[in-house]
């Protein structure tokens, strides 16, 4: 045996002498926690795994779901239910939250500034979270009674789209049409609320990253308003008809995922060109029923893209189109009435700013039509001086049926 050999064999041995002598790492007992359970067997819940610190803390570990082809990956959907003692006080970390987004390392920590509690899954209330170093996010909780759901906005489902649905389907001014289906054969359906001869039409998509339930909110109010039956809303729906596809990422939402769909793709990118029916199922139907409607004459002159962020702006994109100047005024036009007739007071992008792949740039470099891409905060509305609730959202969806009238009654497009 070679000196090479035997002096290698003796390091080995003192490394494993070594390890032999630290104790192994065990698991944090929680036997005497308050924390019983964390519950995401429901509809919507947040895929997660949770342990403990040593000190007590909940460590809840959001699991990230990834873009095909891609870099990208995204964890910022929260929904669960605690099972512990009442009276308790629970501390509880949020991890995972380094996210890459357009293949750029990121973090969501940064727009965690609030989660929302219910005692009952209806009436919900905002708590503040506390950032942390290393992008980790602090919540401190007590417990009202045993069970109290938390989530990152008020949460809109399956079972309330269905709801909504069943509830609009008997009025005359509604028609809702299955246009496809999603990966996991979910069906798609878009809401056509007025007449279909009126001269404008207006188009909404709510929903393409699962984990931002504002844009469902903003449909219903929107929705209802118009059919209050009254003197406005007839003289309104004179001038246009609405056409909305509520929730594009079905199966993310069932699944409580944070943004793309089932086979890896993200519904609001890659606009730029046709949808694959295989891996995109949601955008070639929406994409063959715009170009039915295109054919019949009957294109929406207006689209608008609804999602959730940490700042609430309108994203005006600025593609190389010839027609690109006509977009701008008219998307000035519209942020004007936005800031007039509704609580919008947050910015929109300017100078040489796009939005590349998205439905907004999309549909206005592949057919023409003027669409934009319109966040709502999740932590504040700044309009209202208050934190978002799905009544301000409706609220807003209210209020989008003059700036919609007003548009269409001075851009002419």
């Amino acid at each position: 045996m070679t000196r090479s050999i035997v002096v290698a064999l003796f390091n080995a041995l003192a490394t494993l002498a070594v390890f032999a002598a630290e104790p192994a790492p065990s698991l944090v007992i929680s036997t005497n926690h308050p924390l019983e359970f964390i519950d995401t067997s429901f509809e919507n819940a947040s895929p997660l795994w949770y342990d403990f610190a040593p000190d007590g803390t909940v460590l809840v570990h959001l699991l990230y779901d990834h873009e095909r082809s891609s870099p990208n990956r995204a964890a910022g959907h929260i929904h669960f239910q605690l099972h512990a003692k009442t009276g308790s006080s629970l501390t509880l970390e949020f991890l995972n939250l380094d996210n890459v987004w357009n293949g750029v390392s990121g973090s969501v920590a940064r727009e965690l500034k609030i989660v929302v509690i219910s005692e009952d899954g209806h009436v919900w209330k905002p708590l503040p979270l506390e950032s942390l170093p290393e992008n980790r996010v602090r919540l401190q909780i007590k417990m009202p009674g045993p069970r109290l759901y938390v989530a990152r906005v008020e949460p809109y489902r399956l079972s309330d789209l269905e709801q909504f649905l069943a509830a609009i389907r008997p009025n005359q001014l509604v028609a809702i049409t299955a246009i496809g289906r999603t990966v996991q054969g979910r069906e798609l359906e878009i809401i056509r609320v007025g007449n279909p001869q009126a001269p404008f039409r207006v188009f909404l998509r709510a929903r393409a990253h699962a984990w931002e339930p504002g844009g469902n909110w903003v449909v219903e109010g929107l929705v209802h308003r118009l059919l209050r039956g009254d003197a406005d809303a007839g003289r309104w729906l004179e001038r246009y008809c609405v056409y909305i596809l509520p929730m594009a990422n079905k199966d993310g939402v069932a699944l409580g995922r944070t943004r793309f769909n089932l086979k890896g793709k993200d519904l609001n990118r890659n606009w730029d060109k046709p949808a694959d029916p295989q891996l995109a199922p949601e955008n070639h139907a929406l994409e063959q029923w715009l170009e039915g409607m295109m054919k019949s004459g009957q294109a929406p002159q207006l689209a608008l893209e609804l999602h959730n962020d940490g700042a609430g702006n309108l994203h005006v994109s600025r593609p190389p189109v010839p027609a690109l100047r006509r977009h701008l005024d008219r998307m000035a036009t519209l942020e004007e009435l936005l800031r007039r007739h509704t609580w919008f007071t947050e910015e929109s992008t300017k100078a040489s700013f796009r939005n590349s792949g998205t439905l907004g740039e999309g549909w206005l470099m592949r057919y023409g039509i003027d669409a934009v891409v319109h966040e709502f905060n999740c932590n504040w509305i700044a309009g209202l001086k208050d934190y978002p609730s799905a009544r301000h959202w409706q609220t807003y969806g209210e209020q989008l049926a003059t700036v919609f009238h007003e548009y269409f009654g001075s851009t002419k497009p």
